[in-house]
């Protein structure tokens, strides 16, 4: 594939801690905390866009924190799949936090 056909995704992108100068690209109520490679690698899974992982990539602004980064097939424009990974990031984190609140609660017992 030509490199215009993918798009680099970094998890940064979705950051909420992030602001938009630190390269946070979603709005606040689409972002999540702590967003991890693989959970966007899922997301984009279940977007079924073609993707491949490195997760030795160092976002450019801060090339020494090793995040990793996704390259997407873009079959439209960056900001559209960027936005529809962020709409499922976001449900991917609800299912975790209430898988985690569903374990405390066993725990408990």
């Amino acid at each position: 594939m030509r490199k215009s056909d993918n798009a680099i995704i970094w998890s940064v992108y979705f950051d909420i801690a992030k602001s938009k100068s630190e390269g946070r690209r979603v709005p606040k109520n689409l972002a999540v905390a702590n967003p991890k490679i693989l959970e966007i690698k899922e997301a984009t899974d279940k977007l079924g866009l073609q993707n491949s992982i490195n997760p030795t990539a160092g976002y450019p602004k801060t090339p020494w924190l090793k995040m990793g980064m996704l390259t997407v097939e873009k079959n439209e424009p960056k900001e559209q799949i960027i936005l529809k990974i962020a709409a499922h990031l976001a449900k991917i984190k609800l299912q975790q936090q209430a898988e985690l609140q569903k374990q405390t609660r066993n725990y408990k017992k």
